[in-house]
């Protein structure tokens, strides 16, 4: 890191790289606050959370009971060692509370004033956060598996709800409807996936792109001004089909797809999946990077890259070699410019 310093302090390297090595320096020594609680309040598991954009101040989370709750995470106490406190909630008691679990928690991205959340008793709720009551609730033919909003929409007040609805006995139709803040209507659909699908993000580049992973194994970016819809389908194999069989053609995973988010600047997109991998993607391009990051229960979080190298024995300290032998997952390989992808 002082090489960075020193390079930035003569000219050599402009705030960008160095921003993004001090990024990446803090994600790989990440470890557990010991100085930072926070207030036990759901009875069951905890499915979702949300830290408003505005100040990051306050965060929401959605339980597995149904509940909801309201947490300011500012140190009001000023001691080294804190609990966040929980403000408010939305408890099983509350007239209004989900039913079944709620699945998706989001913080309005333009103010605090307002959230969101939907649940598996088919519904997707807009919450007036000072008196904790919904403002407008929007019914479905299924169970709500989660819902986005636009972080950079100026032009329109869409959001992207998935839901599973019983065609005949024994058949899903996987769904992803757009609900419309303005006028508290349900607009179009978009059909395209063979199975449910589990996630949907909004590009935070471009307010009309948005994509859906699924259970088919596929990712698909739509834009949601198109008749047909879907852009294109992300291909793990980067359209080499030689390399796979012509089932798993165009597909983005060896598995279901259950998550997947776009980085801050709308660069990349990154997908997880059931195969125990997770991929970045080029969002102008649809290529798959190859090059990750990853978090596992072992407390670790590890850099990944292709082996383009040969690789250094264990016996051997990478110190005492060439530059050109060390792995370059430890080189500094960011492009200096936001633009290139």
């Amino acid at each position: 890191m002082l090489g960075f310093i020193s390079a930035r302090q003569a000219g050599l390297d402009d705030p960008l790289r160095l921003r993004r090595a001090e990024a990446t320096r803090r994600v790989l020594s990440l470890e557990l606050n010991k100085d930072r609680d926070v207030e036990r309040i759901h009875v069951s598991g905890v499915n979702a959370l949300d830290i408003e954009p505005i100040e990051g101040r306050y965060m929401l989370s959605g339980g597995s009971d149904g509940v909801i709750v309201i947490y300011d995470l500012e140190n009001l106490s000023r001691k080294p060692s804190y609990t966040c406190k929980a403000l408010c909630s939305v408890g099983r008691s509350h007239p209004d509370v989900h039913r079944f679990s709620v699945e998706t928690v989001q913080w309005y991205p333009h103010d605090t004033g307002m959230f969101t959340s939907s649940s598996f008793d088919k519904t997707l709720k807009i919450w007036d956060t000072n008196t904790l009551q919904p403002a407008d609730v929007f019914h479905f033919e299924g169970t709500v598996y989660s819902h986005h909003m636009s972080p950079v929409a100026t032009k329109h007040c869409l959001i992207a709800a998935v839901f599973v609805s019983l065609v005949t006995v024994g058949t899903k139709s996987p769904k992803v409807q757009l609900c419309d803040l303005k006028s508290g209507s349900c607009s179009h659909i978009l059909q395209g996936h063979r199975q449910e699908v589990l996630a949907v993000s909004w590009s935070s580049r471009h307010e009309y792109i948005l994509a859906t992973a699924s259970a088919d194994s596929r990712v698909k970016l739509w834009d949601v001004r198109r008749a047909s819809g879907c852009l294109t389908t992300l291909d793990q194999h980067n359209g080499e089909k030689s390399r796979a069989s012509s089932e798993a053609a165009n597909t983005a995973h060896n598995g279901r797809v259950n998550g997947l988010c776009y980085t801050n600047d709308g660069l990349h997109l990154l997908t997880i999946g059931t195969d125990d991998r997770m991929r970045l993607w080029n969002s102008s391009t649809g290529e798959n990077t190859l090059e990750l990051y990853s978090g596992s229960k072992d407390c670790n979080i590890l850099a990944w890259i292709p082996a383009l190298r040969e690789s250094v024995p264990d016996d051997i300290s990478e110190k005492s070699l060439p530059q050109q032998h060390l792995n370059p997952a430890y080189e500094d390989a960011w492009s200096s410019s936001d633009d290139e992808g």
